[in-house]
């Protein structure tokens, strides 16, 4: 299990994440939703400790995941970018990357074996030879969590996992997501903007706002009030096999604007 107990994060005199805490099962899919500036993937870096946080902590079982670094960082977790630098290296090889807190002298049959069955599930496998460069942004999104998926950390930390895929490929690349929750007994959490896409591959929610969390919990938390505190929109919530679908009941009147860009949106650009 993963706790995040009180995590605040500020840039500069900016606020963006005020003790923001909950908890992560094995075996589950986390979704963090919520507007632009919310404080999302913020909240993601500061539980992989590329920011470290002001105040809180985040543990992983008793492990307390701010104090670890190199190799026993890359065990417990993994985390998958919006973007990243692309390089000259093969998809093979840029994959086979997610093995090196396993590798000792050389890559194994078994590192091999599983990089080539992980790139495999994802249709990849003509892809293995082109080089980072000169594949699409959709091609390389999906090498990037092949890469953490090889990488087999105990919690995996996925922001806009599905960005630059087209629907197809959204499904198949979540679908992969969850078996591997099933066989590893990983913990994911991932950053959505999708409401309706997140709750076919997500078993709990956090809704977030101005860098609080505004709601937490399964399915049941989806509702028009929180819809319409967290995004500022009317909507309906119809429910289809029990699953919840929100969908807008008047676009074009929102009670605030919920996409104004954030100082931090704008920091995190520049330096990823």
């Amino acid at each position: 299990m993963m706790k995040v107990d009180g995590i605040s994060f500020s840039y500069g005199s900016a606020k963006i994440l005020d003790g923001v805490s909950f908890c992560a099962e094995e075996n589950t899919v986390t979704s963090i939703l919520g507007p632009n500036g919310a404080g999302k993937t913020t909240l993601l870096k500061c539980i992989c400790n590329i920011r470290p946080p002001e105040e809180g902590r985040v543990l992983i079982d008793d492990t307390d995941v701010l104090e670890l670094r190199g190799k026993k960082l890359a065990k417990n977790i993994g985390f998958v970018p919006q973007s990243a630098p692309a390089s000259r290296l093969s998809v093979f090889d840029y994959v086979l990357m997610g093995r090196r807190p396993y590798i000792e002298w050389s890559a194994t049959r078994s590192d091999i074996d599983k990089v080539s069955s992980t790139i495999d599930a994802l249709g990849m496998s003509h892809l293995s030879l082109r080089y980072m460069d000169q594949i699409s942004g959709g091609e390389f999104q999906k090498a990037q969590i092949a890469r953490a998926m090889v990488q087999e950390p105990r919690v995996l930390i996925l922001d806009e996992p599905t960005n630059n895929l087209d629907i197809s490929n959204q499904h198949v690349t979540m679908h992969m997501i969850k078996d591997a929750i099933r066989s590893r007994g990983m913990c994911t959490i991932m950053t959505m903007h999708d409401i309706n896409l997140a709750v076919h591959y997500s078993d709990r929610f956090l809704f977030m706002k101005d860098g609080k969390v505004a709601a937490y919990g399964g399915a049941e938390i989806i509702t028009e009030e929180v819809i319409r505190k967290v995004y500022g929109i009317r909507a309906e919530i119809i429910c289809h096999r029990g699953i919840p679908f929100v969908v807008p009941s008047d676009s074009s009147k929102y009670e605030h604007l919920a996409d104004h860009p954030h100082p931090h949106d704008i920091h995190d650009h520049i330096h990823d």
